[in-house]
């Protein structure tokens, strides 16, 4: 099966996308990770990328497409992929589905939704461990102690990148840029939306409701 999996930052897309990728068996593609790999492989478009981002400079929509058809045109996608943070903008999920002509197209888009209240509370609430790197959540996984380790008893403290403004700022650029991709694939009749809010298990067995699998 070809998917992409849709959800803000928050809504728990990598948690499902471990488990949806062995019960379909087919390979997590999330763009964080092949631009690492395309990189460290030295490819044309890997080199392209680098130039981009060592000067601190988006990577063009050309050379992130580039990089998407390398690498599902690999032999261990020839049975489906999951996609995991692309497409990201309309202009990327049209080059996707060009991509895909000869392949018959995606066969779903999975949208994970969750309310925006609950999306602060899931990316604000993260604590690391200055000495030991243990992460906590204070709603669902607090320390015993509040701001100490229970583990080592290092130091606990908030990562710039969990602080309110910087969550607020992901969401708002989620809603701007990626957002109208729910629309997009709606039209296409491809999309199925989940709610997020509720117990992992829960999520995973609405995907696999959506996937025409029985996974309760």
């Amino acid at each position: 099966m070809k998917i992409v999996l849709l959800g803000p930052p928050g809504a728990g897309k990598g948690t499902q996308a471990e488990v949806l990728t062995k019960k379909l068996l087919v390979p997590h593609i999330s763009t964080g990770d092949m631009f690492r790999a395309a990189i460290k492989n030295g490819t044309a478009m890997g080199i392209e990328a680098k130039s981009y981002m060592d000067r601190g400079q988006l990577v063009p929509d050309e050379v992130t497409v580039g990089i998407i058809k390398d690498r599902i045109a690999q032999s261990d996608c020839s049975g489906g992929f999951l996609l995991d943070g692309f497409p990201r903008t309309i202009a990327q999920a049209e080059a996707l589905d060009k991509l895909l002509e000869d392949k018959g197209g995606l066969d779903a888009v999975l949208n994970i939704s969750v309310p925006l209240e609950k999306l602060v509370e899931r990316l604000t609430g993260r604590r690391m461990c200055r000495k030991c790197g243990a992460i906590y959540h204070m709603l669902y996984n607090a320390p015993a102690k509040e701001g100490v380790c229970d583990a080592c008893g290092g130091e606990l403290y908030q990562r710039d990148d969990d602080k309110l403004e910087t969550v607020t700022n992901r969401l708002d650029v989620y809603e701007a840029q990626t957002a109208p991709l729910i629309g997009f694939y709606e039209q296409q009749g491809k999309l199925f939306t989940v709610n997020g809010d509720q117990p992992i298990n829960a999520v995973l067995a609405d995907l696999g409701k959506a996937l025409g699998q029985d996974w309760a």
